[in-house]
C-alpha cells in the first residue's frame, strides 16, 4: 500500500468524498478491515475562496505548493489535490515535489475516452469553465471536444456552487436549473457531461441527465486508490 496525500477542503462537503471512496476502493480490493493510508491537509475554504475572488493564483499555488511538500516530507508518495479548480496551480505544485501528483483532468478524460466519447459538455465554477488549464488539458492531452455553457448559464452554475453546494445546501430547484443546462449542452452535440466542480456531483446524479455524467471527485477518488493499490506506475 502506497501513502497518498490529499489536499483538500477546497471545499469539505466534497473533499471527505474524497477519503470515503479511497477506503471503500481500498477495502473492497483487499477485504477485511484493509484501508488507505492517507495523509491530509485539509484548509479553511474562505481563505482559499478569496485568493480565487481577488485572482491571486500565484499566491495559492505557492500555498498549495509548501503544503504538498510538507505532505511529501511527512511519506506521502503521490499528491491528489481534491478539487478541479484549484488545479489551475497544477503545474506550481507538481514542480514543487518529487512524487506524483494525480490530475484530476487525466481521471476525468480516461474514464470518457473509455466510454468511447470525444464530445463532452463541462460544467464548473467559471474558473474552471472560462480559464484554459481544464479544458486545454482534456483536449490536448485526450483529444477531446468541450463545450461550456453561454455567460449567464456560467455565472448561474458558479453561483450555485459558492452560494449553495460548498454550504451543504442541495437543492431541487437547482438541480432542475442545472438539468435544462446539460440538455443545451447535449443539443449542441456534447455526448457526456463533465461534472467539473467536485461538488456538482453532491447535485447531479446520473439519472438526472440523458447522457452519461463523469463525476470527478470519484473519477479522481478511485484513480488514486489504484494507484495507491499499485494499480500504475
Amino acid at each position: 500500500m502506497r501513502t497518498l496525500g490529499l489536499l483538500g477542503g477546497m471545499s469539505w462537503e466534497s473533499s471527505i468524498e474524497y477519503e470515503r471512496i479511497i477506503h471503500e476502493r481500498v477495502r473492497e480490493r483487499l477485504g477485511g478491515v484493509a484501508s488507505a493510508d492517507l495523509l491530509i491537509r485539509s484548509f479553511n475554504f474562505a481563505d482559499i475562496e478569496e485568493l480565487q475572488a481577488a485572482g491571486r493564483w500565484d499566491d495559492a499555488g505557492e500555498l498549495l505548493a509548501r503544503a504538498a511538500r510538507s505532505l511529501v516530507a511527512a511519506g506521502a508518495e503521490a499528491v491528489v489535490l481534491c478539487t478541479n479548480t484549484m488545479h489551475v496551480v497544477a503545474d506550481v505544485i507538481e514542480q514543487a515535489i518529487d512524487v506524483p501528483f494525480l490530475h484530476i483532468a487525466d481521471a476525468t478524460g480516461e474514464a470518457v475516452s473509455a466510454q468511447h466519447l470525444d464530445t463532452v459538455g463541462l460544467l464548473g465554477t467559471r474558473f474552471t469553465m472560462e480559464m484554459p488549464f481544464y479544458a486545454e488539458r482534456l483536449r490536448e492531452q485526450h483529444g477531446l471536444t468541450v463545450f461550456v455553457p453561454d455567460a449567464a448559464e456560467r455565472a448561474f452554475v458558479h453561483d450555485v456552487i459558492y452560494n449553495e453546494l460548498v454550504r451543504g445546501i442541495v437543492s431541487d430547484a437547482s438541480r432542475t436549473a442545472y438539468v435544462t443546462i446539460v440538455d443545451e449542452l447535449v443539443a449542441r452535440g456534447a455526448g457526456g457531461l463533465i461534472a467539473g466542480c467536485t461538488e456538482i456531483e453532491l447535485l447531479l446524479r446520473p439519472t438526472d441527465i440523458a447522457v452519461p455524467l463523469f463525476p470527478t471527485a470519484r473519477l479522481h477518488a478511485e484513480a488514486a486508490a489504484a494507484w495507491a493499490m499499485g494499480d500504475a506506475p
